[in-house]
């Protein structure tokens, strides 16, 4: 049996040894350090796991989006306007410019794109701060173009805030939060919604009211089996994430909060889920990592603000967008 133990062992030093020396190898750039909470985060990621710096010198990063025909992220820089694209094979490339913000008069703020999704059809949808409002873009995806659909920009004929984040059910429902962060000083004073709303966007091209109680609705995700979806609220008096049963006409019921971000001194951003049902949160000093009990197993400690992330290859890559930069950390 000790000799069964000692096996065992020294075949996790090798496997440690050699992630180790495959890190050394990528020659990128590396920050901040695993911290581990619980053992339940063994299964997901080595604590040896380093993280990588793959670009910088951004302004403010959101919205990543992995392209797996293509190997390659796209996401956002929100005052810059611009979607950028990055890839092992040619690094950093400009994508879209403009991306959130088509108008003629100058204005500055986070006037880009914030979350990109890839719909059901495989057409890039933006959430437009600038526009202020959901947008497809109207061109092939290996041929990107500033040309753009409103696929809805207005609840009750009042202009939305700045859509934030945005998601899509398997019935082809997109599902966005609404916050106010796009807005600069002069249109805040033109705001027209007195709430800020978590909104659905039905196949018909309906817009409906799903949440209007969240000072900061933020990031969303809906669990692996999409009975329930979890808003992040990112108002730091009520850091939280909040749970909604999906009921079968697509309305909500609260199911409550799920976890409470208060005692870290810190709110959430925007998150994923992976298909274990474990998320991967934006919050106060990093990634925080929870199962699908909600409990805190670990995090990926980041020595500046985060936004966002997303899971990339069968869920063994995280790619992190980082205030000024585009981060990564390899898996199990």
């Amino acid at each position: 049996m000790k000799r069964i133990y000692l096996m065992l062992f020294l075949f996790f030093l090798f496997a440690c040894r050699q992630e180790q020396q495959q890190n050394q190898k990528s020659g990128y750039k590396q920050i901040g350090a695993i911290e581990r909470m619980h053992t339940d985060l063994d299964q997901l990621i080595n604590p040896t796991a380093k993280i990588e710096v793959l670009a910088e010198g951004f302004t403010w990063v959101e919205g990543p989006l992995w392209i797996s025909k293509w190997q390659s992220l796209l996401f956002s820089d929100i005052p810059n306007n611009t979607v950028y694209r990055w890839s092992k094979k040619n690094g950093l490339e400009t994508y879209l410019k403009p991306a959130g913000y088509t108008g003629k008069l100058t204005r500055g703020g986070e006037l880009g794109s914030n979350g990109l999704l890839l719909d059901v059809k495989d057409q890039l949808i933006l959430c437009q701060h600038g526009d202020r409002r959901i947008a497809r873009m109207d061109a092939p995806l290996h041929a990107p173009k500033p040309e753009f659909t409103s696929l809805a920009d207005q609840y009750q004929r009042k202009k939305f805030n700045s859509p934030n984040d945005i998601i899509q059910r398997s019935n082809g429902d997109l599902i966005f939060t609404d916050p106010p962060y796009g807005l600069n000083n002069q249109q805040i004073s033109k705001q027209e919604l007195s709430f800020y709303g978590v909104y659905k966007l039905d196949t018909l091209g309906h817009v409906v009211l799903l949440i209007d109680s969240l000072h900061r609705p933020n990031g969303l995700a809906l669990t692996p089996d999409e009975k329930q979806l979890i808003v992040g609220n990112s108002d730091g008096d009520k850091p939280m994430l909040y749970a909604y049963d999906i009921l079968p006409k697509g309305t909500l019921k609260a199911a409550g909060i799920v976890f409470d971000f208060s005692q870290y001194h810190g709110a959430p951003d925007g998150f994923k889920i992976d298909r274990q049902g474990n998320l991967f949160v934006s919050g106060p000093g990093g990634i925080w990592i929870l199962n699908k009990s909600y409990q805190a197993i670990g995090r990926i400690k980041i020595p500046h603000a985060v936004s966002n992330c997303c899971l990339a290859d069968d869920d063994k890559t995280l790619y992190i967008t980082a205030n000024h930069q585009l981060l990564r950390v390899k898996m199990r």
